[in-house]
């Protein structure tokens, strides 16, 4: 399983694009501005998507790459989603008014996308792939996925803040070898990230307490201009676990 970071920012600003992982070639973990270091070919090859919630930072790229690829798609892609996510898209993007419903063309039996709701606690097989839903707490519905495969396992966090939801499922799995976790704010900016449901890196720092695996750490959705400050902060408080700071282009190889 390989997994290619896209975008993993907090905001924009060369080189800083937002949430989209690419695993192996063919899912694509959030959809996020990054998505755009894809060409057109490896557009092409993308045969899901799996989306953690529905704010702008993690879905823009959507509708631009479904509809670049648009007449070259003989099968849809498929969006997998929860049913908030999947309600939002069709409310606020593919509305006709802010971009075409792409879940309806060319023709309503042969669309370009297909929308497939998934359960938290659920879980897709694809190609020897496992890949679980897990809840977490945003502040509109979010989760988070554990990719199994090839007896390696990998979770990203999505958007969340201090929660058991998502320490409970990863616990309850048999091992984990990577974690990409965020952790949007410094601690200056605490109740901001309450307010917004982000983690900090003192709520970051309680939670991992939780944890019983001991996976390499990824830090992902720093805001921009404070990147360098929130890290330092959450390797004071996490002195003992495996911790990188994850940038745009980075692979990484299970």
């Amino acid at each position: 399983m390989r997994i290619r970071t896209l975008g993993c920012s907090g905001g924009i600003g060369s080189p800083l694009d937002t949430t989209c992982f690419q695993v192996d070639d063919d899912i694509l973990i959030d959809a996020g501005t990054g998505l755009s270091a894809l060409s057109l070919e490896q557009m092409r090859g993308v045969r899901h998507i799996f989306l953690t919630h529905s704010h702008l930072d993690h879905v823009a790229g959507l509708p631009l790459m479904i509809d670049s690829v648009f007449s070259d798609l003989a099968e849809p892609v498929v969006v997998h989603a929860s049913a908030e996510t999947l309600a939002a898209l069709r409310e606020h993007i593919f509305n006709w008014v802010i971009w075409p419903d792409f879940s309806v063309l060319p023709l309503a039996e042969r669309p370009v996308i297909r929308f497939e709701e998934m359960q938290p606690g659920r879980a897709v097989e694809l190609d020897g792939r496992r890949i679980e839903m897990i809840p977490v707490n945003h502040v509109v519905p979010g989760v988070g996925y554990r990719i199994a495969a090839n007896g390696h396992a990998v979770a990203f966090s999505g958007d969340t803040m201090t929660n058991d939801s998502l320490w409970e499922a990863l616990n309850a799995a048999d091992r984990l070898d990577v974690l990409v976790v965020e952790c949007a704010f410094g601690d200056q900016d605490l109740e901001l990230s309450r307010k917004a449901h982000h983690y900090c890196p003192s709520m970051l720092a309680a939670d991992l307490e939780k944890l019983r695996h001991r996976p390499e750490i990824y830090v992902t959705h720093l805001k921009p201009g404070a990147e360098d400050r929130i890290f330092a902060e959450i390797r004071a408080r996490v002195p003992d676990r495996s911790l990188h700071r994850l940038s745009g282009g980075d692979v990484i190889q299970l």
